[in-house]
């Protein structure tokens, strides 16, 4: 099929929107989609890293001539991680603007939107978010990254390998961090392993001390974390205590500013498998001054599978709807981009890695996948 010939790595003669300049036929209109992440607010850094990943992956193809002549457009919303916000978001975009298309990310403004979704009929793109509600949240939210229960099952498996027999857990009170707390919880203990404690915290909390101190005094192996903010503040503290535990976490903890920190040395967390060659990542470093870091590198892949799928609509003379568009996901299934990835159901199968932070850097150990 053509349009699983057009992702970006595969050099399709066909595709002249990612081989080479084309000039716009006659009656190409602009292709308008959106994306609600949050751009101010405790998860701003990650919503920039997303937008930023989409936006570059929108500027190549335009640059060479959009999708099959057809400029594409992305239209953000900052929704501060808010439900709420995320919402009205979502309706200015679909009731005024006619997207098919939205970007999203974090669990509970993802879930929010999910019943919208699939009323109206929008395709919805997760690939930042990990509650394992979102697998079947609607059937017009794809999600390009694992859920928490495919992170923790091989987590649990190499904390086991390693003889880390009891673990405490600090956890958001949140979507993410409750279902993140459950899966570890569960699969800890069926893998023979002792919870010595949980504590939960605040979306945004940056005093992470007197919860710490009561998980330190269950005296465990492993504290594992599940927090989608504020990773530094809890890195810097954790060093200050001293303690002799093993901190893991998931995907998560992969905040540029916490793998820089050199309070984060020794950190481990599962991570998916995304790299960016050379040349394109010091194009992105070029346009942005910033590295291609993980969520940028998410999104990025993301939004050229939305391209792929999108070129093989227009191939078919369809509709651009978000009916059609997921129709013709499932349809490729397989694609060959930042990173090998198929759509046996709404979640895709990839790669997942133990990565340990340490000077400076976040350095693959292992590599498997979930069982």
């Amino acid at each position: 099929m053509r349009g699983r010939g057009c992702f970006w790595l595969v050099a399709a003669a066909g595709c002249a929107w990612l081989i080479g300049a084309a000039i716009s036929p006659a009656g190409a209109e602009t292709i308008h989609f959106g994306a609600i992440v949050p751009l101010t607010g405790p998860g701003a850094v990650i919503g920039n890293q997303e937008m930023r990943g989409i936006q570059f992956a929108i500027d190549q193809a335009n640059a060479k001539g959009g999708v099959q002549g057809n400029p594409v457009q992305v239209q953000f919303e900052d929704n501060q991680a808010k439900p709420d916000q995320s919402v009205l978001s979502f309706n200015k975009l679909v009731d005024l603007q006619g997207v098919p298309m939205i970007f999203t990310g974090y669990s509970g403004p993802t879930l929010a939107m999910a019943p919208l979704a699939t009323r109206k009929k929008v395709l919805m793109v997760n690939a930042g978010a990990q509650s394992d509600r979102l697998g079947t949240a609607s059937p017009y939210l794809v999600n390009t990254i694992p859920s928490t229960s495919d992170e923790v099952k091989v987590m649990v498996r190499y904390l086991m390998d390693h003889g880390k027999k009891t673990a405490a857990v600090l956890y958001e009170n949140d979507a993410a961090g409750i279902g993140g707390r459950d899966d570890f919880v569960t699969d800890y203990q069926k893998a023979g392993g002792k919870i010595t404690g949980q504590e939960p915290t605040q979306f945004g909390q940056t005093d992470y001390r007197p919860a710490l101190l009561k998980l330190a005094g269950t005296n465990p192996d492993v504290l594992y974390v599940v927090i989608t903010a504020g990773m530094v503040p809890l890195a810097d503290q954790l060093h200050q205590m001293g303690g002799h535990w093993l901190v893991a976490g998931s995907t998560f903890m992969s905040d540029p500013q916490a793998i820089a920190d050199p309070s984060s040395t020794g950190l481990i967390h599962t991570q998916v498998q995304v790299n960016a060659p050379p040349e394109l990542a010091a194009e992105f470093q070029k346009k942005y001054g910033a590295e291609m870091d993980f969520f940028a590198r998410q999104y990025y892949n993301a939004t050229q599978i939305i391209l792929t799928v999108l070129d093989k609509v227009l191939t078919e003379k369809k509709k651009v709807t978000g009916q059609n568009l997921r129709t013709a996901l499932f349809e490729i299934k397989t694609f060959q981009g930042l990173i090998p990835m198929e759509f046996n159901s709404n979640t895709a199968t990839v790669p997942i890695a133990i990565n340990e932070m340490r000077d400076g850097k976040d350095v693959t150990l292992t590599t498997a996948t979930a069982q």
